[in-house]
């Protein structure tokens, strides 16, 4: 078995690859491409990924794209302990339903503000944009305060958790940024409870975006 992971720091699809391994207890070799190097322009990146984005896996000379179907081959192919969807099949119904949740509503309100922020000089901002996606983002949040199951979302580390909390260390890094902009607490109480839970694994503090360290 030879697993590379074709990755950029700071990205919340990446990571959420990242984790995936580590919860399964697999070994890989992530490989950091950089925009500034032309990683992303190079005909051998565009040969594994025509779209030119990451994440990318690579096991074995098998090549998948989309992190969201890197997670579930990866729980498919690696059917060990601890399993990233349950094996009740409602139970793991609802862990799928809060990942498309995730991908479909969080990350769209959230890569507005990566687009007014994050790509958008300081000078050029718009101040109406960038509030505007402040108040879109936690009003999705919102909807997930009442989702928390006990310690995790769906009563146990899932893909769900892994999918989710990307996406708010994302948020909480480019809050930074515009504070005068967020306009008040992000999340709730539970989810950012929820939140601490999971940033306190060794597994999160371990692939932590290298540069946020």
């Amino acid at each position: 078995m030879a697993i590379t992971l074709h990755c950029l720091s700071g990205s919340p699809y990446a990571w959420r690859v990242m984790l995936a391994l580590e919860l399964k207890g697999l070994a890989y070799t992530p490989r950091w491409l950089s925009f500034d190097a032309g990683d992303f322009q190079s005909l051998d990146f565009a040969d594994l990924n025509p779209r030119r984005r990451v994440p990318v896996l690579v096991d074995d000379g098998f090549v998948l794209y989309e992190s969201a179907a890197i997670v579930e081959y990866l729980d498919d192919a690696y059917a060990r302990t601890p399993r990233l969807f349950a094996a009740d099949v409602q139970a793991r119904a609802i862990e799928r339903r809060l990942v498309r949740e995730a991908d479909q509503y969080v990350a769209p309100a959230l890569e507005h503000l990566v687009e007014a922020v994050l790509f958008t000089p300081p000078e050029q901002r718009s101040p109406t944009q960038v509030a505007a996606g402040w108040t879109a983002l936690r009003a999705e949040l919102a909807r997930w305060e009442s989702l928390v199951d006990g310690e995790w979302l769906v009563g146990r580390l899932s893909a769900a958790d892994i999918t989710l909390f990307p996406l708010l260390a994302l948020a909480r890094r480019i809050a930074l940024r515009t504070p005068e902009a967020v306009g008040g607490e992000l999340t709730g109480p539970r989810l950012a409870a929820w939140a601490a839970r999971v940033q306190a694994l060794p597994l999160v503090q371990q692939t932590w975006p290298p540069h946020w360290r």
